[in-house]
């Protein structure tokens, strides 16, 4: 039986949602602020995490990056009443998997939370060397020549995606099909802006960036 964690300081909204989780035959449980949640999911192994953005003291964004850092790869889908598309890429930045803006169908969260556990299993990760660039997917660690790079979760994925696959240009649509499988508000933008902060982040002074846009058709590794 799948283990779900709510964490929502609604109680009202809180009980309707476990509830309908509950009818759907998964274990729920339920925190009613960040620092409950944070302690629960130090105690406990959950299937799928349902977060309030907003909340008193450690919101749900908090959460999700605190959960990320740490390790924790359980698919989040966050709940928010923010609908502008720099919020959604926020929250998604952050390290959730999908969104959903309130108010909303009880039947549309079933489904997405159905669609995050139908999502494969992450397979074993490599390590990467590429381009003065060193990527261990196991650790989710970023260098260059060297040094180590910070990256948020959607930068880490599309970098390792493209270095799995140097060479090949993918379309932005692709990546989002293929990076951001489980995020239906994603848009193509949200790419481009992504590889916008890799190359920031990455390219040296003088050469060729690392990720090359091949105009009309997409963007590709160059190895």
């Amino acid at each position: 039986m799948p283990k779900v964690l709510v964490v929502d300081d609604d109680v009202i909204l809180a009980e309707v949602v476990t509830d309908a989780l509950k009818a759907d035959q998964y274990e729920v449980d339920w925190a009613a602020n960040g620092e409950d949640g944070w302690a629960m999911l130090g105690s406990y192994k959950y299937d799928v995490l349902i977060l309030d953005w907003q909340m008193p003291g450690k919101s749900g964004l908090e959460l999700c990056k605190d959960y990320r850092k740490s390790g924790g790869t359980s698919p989040v889908l966050m709940l928010t009443g923010k609908g502008s598309l720099s919020n959604k890429e926020e929250g998604l930045d952050s390290g959730a998997d999908d969104y959903l803006t309130k108010p909303f169908e009880l039947r549309e969260l079933r489904a997405r939370v159905r669609a995050l556990l139908r999502r494969p299993q992450v397979f074993k990760p490599e390590a990467l060397v590429a381009r003065g660039i060193e990527i261990d997917g196991g650790a989710h660690r970023v260098q260059k020549d060297g040094v180590e790079v910070k990256l948020i979760p959607r930068e880490f994925a599309l970098l390792y995606f493209l270095m799995r696959h140097p060479n090949q240009v993918f379309s932005a649509e692709a990546l989002l099909d293929r990076v951001w499988s489980n995020e239906s508000d994603a848009l193509p933008n949200a790419i481009r802006k992504c590889v916008e902060r890799l190359r920031k982040k990455l390219d040296t002074d003088g050469q060729s960036s690392i990720i090359e846009t091949v105009h009309g058709v997409g963007y590709m590794f160059k190895s």
